[in-house]
């Protein structure tokens, strides 16, 4: 296997568990989305940008574990990274979050400060909380298992939840 492929694998095998979770964990997201829509008349998220928001968020997250001050504690106990790092996700899903809902606004306004004021008076404040909270907890459990994986080992962590693989049992 050349150079080239062998990191393409590398970053597609690292790419894959965050993107899977948020796969997941948007997916959750839009049902709960369509279920609190329904008969409002309000556009809903389609799967592919559903897929696309994970893959940009599976990235996002491999990145930001490359910036120093993600791991800003590494020496104390993994509460406090579990902590720093789901506050630093919440903050950026809750922006984007709402520049998602911008976005539409924009679309028919004039501008950006219309948009902007157009979206805080039709925003039904409720319903984006509510989407806040579960993205608060999906977030919250990928930074433990995140952490855990990372202290204990990828390798150990598979072998806890799948078991050894067949060419390691005695």
């Amino acid at each position: 296997m050349s150079k080239a492929s062998a990191k393409i694998r590398e970053e597609f095998l690292q790419l894959l568990p965050p993107t899977i979770f948020f796969l997941v964990a948007l997916s959750i997201v839009a049902v709960v989305r369509v279920l609190m829509l329904k008969g409002t008349g309000i556009p809903v998220s389609t799967p592919v940008q559903i897929l696309v928001g994970a893959l940009v968020l599976g990235k996002s997250v491999l990145i930001a574990d490359l910036m120093p001050f993600i791991n800003k504690y590494p020496d104390k106990p993994l509460a406090y990274n579990v902590a720093w790092k789901t506050a630093i996700y919440v903050f950026v899903a809750l922006v984007i979050h709402y520049l998602e809902r911008l976005v539409e606004f924009w679309k028919e306004a004039p501008g950006f400060v219309a948009a902007n004021q157009k979206l805080l008076e039709a925003m039904i404040w409720p319903h984006f909380w509510a989407i806040q909270i579960v993205l608060v907890v999906l977030i919250f459990n990928y930074c433990v298992v995140h952490e855990l994986s990372r202290f204990i080992g990828g390798a150990k962590v598979r072998e806890m939840f799948f078991g050894a693989p067949p060419d390691a049992r005695p």
